[in-house]
């Protein structure tokens, strides 16, 4: 048994909140750290720290630079270390959500080629940044809905 509600689904004995926090986290810090990777990552000598110039290719799709591994590893650790709790995964889960649907914003607005394209996304990261930020707000949202009202 678990301090969960009785309504929320609990495997590995976390809830399912905490599972999909932790996934993303996971996920994230692979992500990051494959991005320094040669052969994972295409042309990485022309991996640079940050901007439009970076011509990297994380999987020969997606552009990277060093901060965007590196943000990824941040994103990713935090989204880890924050799901040992209920309302800690949820929080992560709505908020670095959000935090990607702005990122994808920004990039779509800025535009590939713009100087002020300084985590060097393209096409295929600011879409893929869109679709996972909607799916890790609505699996906060919706894997939440019967937490407990108790914190932890």
């Amino acid at each position: 048994m678990t301090t969960a509600s009785p309504h929320a689904h609990v495997h590995f004995g976390r809830a399912d909140v905490q599972n999909a926090g932790m996934g993303v986290g996971i996920l994230l810090l692979v992500v990051g750290a494959l991005g320094f990777i040669p052969g994972v990552t295409t042309q990485y000598s022309e991996l640079m720290f940050l901007g439009p110039d970076s011509h990297a290719m994380f999987l020969g799709l997606f552009q990277v630079s060093i901060l965007l591994n590196i943000v990824q590893l941040a994103i990713g650790a935090t989204g880890w270390a924050m799901s040992r709790t209920e309302h800690g995964a949820r929080n992560f889960l709505i908020g670095a959500g959000a935090l990607y649907i702005i990122l994808s914003i920004f990039g779509l607005s800025v535009g590939v080629d713009s100087a002020a394209n300084f985590l060097s996304f393209n096409m295929a990261d600011n879409w893929t940044h869109l679709v996972l930020g909607v799916a890790m707000v609505a699996a906060g949202w919706l894997f939440s809905r019967n937490m407990s009202g108790q914190r932890k």
